[in-house]
């Protein structure tokens, strides 16, 4: 991984926070799995609705993880195969105390992924979320509910520090290794009207 500095200090998880696209196939212990939910668990959300859910799946557990595995697109499965446990995400679509649209359960669904990312890294492991899954497969292989949404997945482990040893292996080292690159604040913080930027670097 390329380490870009940030512009300003900023809290160490998320100076330290990547997505890997190597990990080393080992198991991540659960305490430290625990940890990650607990933060996802303390994120904000509305009403303090809490619409996420997290199907996991540890790599120790073969047939779960090959079925978890088989739910994300091909382009995903060869390098997550790795990861130490593959998570399978879902929201509640409606509030649970009165059945309303809840809008904003997408939202905190991430606002809980990005608490689980920085605790993640913060105890020397990394996540690498994904949008390319199949979503009906989720539906259909895990049963959820009609309330909720399947959405996204998300692989966790240690990232892989050995050498590359083969092309494809190569390939995926060389994507870890480009720049971090962010936005300029300026493009996407405004005062007074849409597009006026409030001038920050």
């Amino acid at each position: 991984m390329t380490t870009n500095p940030t512009l300003r200090d900023l809290v160490s998880p998320i100076e330290q926070r990547w997505s890997p696209y190597r990990f080393a196939p080992r198991p991540v212990e659960q305490e430290k799995l625990a940890q990650c939910f607990e933060a996802a668990a303390w994120a904000a959300s509305s009403f303090n609705e809490q619409p996420w859910r997290w199907i996991v799946a540890h790599r120790e557990q073969s047939d779960e993880f090959q079925k978890m595995l088989g739910c994300l697109m091909e382009a995903n499965q060869a390098w997550a195969a790795n990861a130490g446990v593959l998570v399978l995400t879902a929201y509640r679509r409606t509030f649970s105390r009165n059945e309303n649209p809840n809008r904003v359960a997408l939202h905190d669904l991430g606002q809980a992924a990005a608490h689980l990312a920085l605790q993640a890294a913060a105890i020397g492991l990394q996540v690498h979320q994904m949008a390319g899954v199949n979503l009906s497969q989720v539906r259909t292989e895990y049963q959820v509910p009609d309330e909720f949404e399947p959405a996204t997945a998300i692989a966790i482990g240690y990232p892989e520090t050995s050498e590359p040893s083969d092309e494809n292996a190569r390939e995926l080292a060389k994507r870890e290794a480009s720049a971090r690159q962010r936005q300029p604040l300026s493009e996407q913080v405004f005062s007074e009207s849409w597009g006026r930027s409030i001038g920050w670097k």
